[in-house]
């Protein structure tokens, strides 16, 4: 018998929530998604080392801050990725950036730019943005330039259609979140994984997806345990931790397929307009919740990152002193 993972990437494609480049060589991925928490992870495993020192020391001859190299460093990482898979390396734009849509088009064209000049192409990579209502007017902006953009931190079905309507070329809703939030809600330890209110939602979405036609792909993020991974099998992507694509790998179980386009409702198209995504996201607290959290998460880790280059870069400056 196959392992889960082989049989799950017989019916979805399975993408590696990692920017270490060690387990995209061993898990070989079609995709790499990644934010600040995975490229602050992936900057302190051992075998980026000398990536490390090359980016600081070039942004430093460059005359460049903290800030400027790290961004660099981040588009360097995903550069590395590229290399290591077939598909796409989604890269993000900073978080303190989730409700300025003029700022977060800018980034994202410094990002495409930054790739380009490695070599790798705006096809190869894309945009990943905050589901706000700024965000996802960005994205439409970005694919309008034939940017492609992974619209991240969804919670909601809103979101989802906001993120349709606009033209998204991916999404990326959150499971294992969405359900911490309703376990601490409803004082519950766990679920079965058809209850699950983060594997329910993923599932709503690509059933609203499928009934009406959009083409956006649907990628599950953010798992807790493999049980939620296999409730959502043949999902178009699944973005899955090391951890959990190692279990997957050593499970030799049949895996039943849950989702089909075949199997689509029908359920009703509808249109978001910018009023109705405010009312409609401040009525659900937990999506409201979870998206600033995320927001602020992400852009902690973006902040260690720039004092994790400055710390770097004045240690070298004392050695080269002394």
């Amino acid at each position: 018998m196959p392992s889960v993972l082989d049989q799950l990437r017989e019916m979805t494609v399975v993408v590696a929530d990692t920017g270490e480049v060690a387990a995209v060589r061993e898990y070989e991925p079609v995709d790499c998604t990644t934010n600040p928490s995975l490229v602050l992870a992936a900057l302190k495993d051992p075998t980026a080392e000398a990536l490390v020192t090359r980016e600081i020391e070039a942004g430093r001859g460059a005359g460049w801050n903290a800030e400027q190299i790290t961004d660099v460093l981040t588009v360097a990482i995903g550069a590395e990725l590229a290399e290591l898979v077939p598909g796409r390396v989604s890269t993000e734009v900073d978080a303190c950036l989730s409700f300025d849509t003029n700022a977060s088009v800018t980034r994202a064209r410094e990002i495409i730019a930054e790739y380009d000049r490695r070599g790798i192409s705006k096809d190869r990579i894309l945009i990943k943005l905050a589901a706000t209502w700024e965000g996802i007017r960005a994205a439409e902006i970005l694919q309008g330039e034939g940017i492609d953009c992974n619209l991240t931190l969804i919670f909601s079905l809103t979101q989802a259609v906001a993120c349709a309507d606009a033209g998204a070329f991916l999404i990326s809703p959150f499971v294992g979140r969405i359900t911490d939030w309703h376990k601490k809600a409803e004082g519950r330890d766990e679920y079965a994984p058809d209850e699950d209110p983060g594997v329910r939602s993923v599932r709503a979405i690509y059933d609203y997806y499928k009934s009406n036609g959009i083409n956006t792909v649907v990628m599950g993020a953010s798992f807790r345990n493999a049980g939620q991974i296999k409730a959502l099998a043949g999902c178009d992507n699944l973005t899955i931790a090391p951890k959990f694509l190692d279990e997957l790998a050593r499970d030799t179980a049949h895996l039943q397929r849950t989702l089909s386009p075949d199997a689509a409702s029908g359920v009703a198209s509808f249109t978001i307009s910018e009023a109705a995504f405010r009312w409609q996201m401040s009525a659900d607290p937990m999506a409201t919740e979870k998206l600033a959290e995320g927001i602020r998460g992400f852009d902690a880790d973006h902040k260690k990152l720039i004092a994790l280059v400055r710390d770097r870069m004045a240690s070298e400056a004392v050695l080269q002193a002394s």
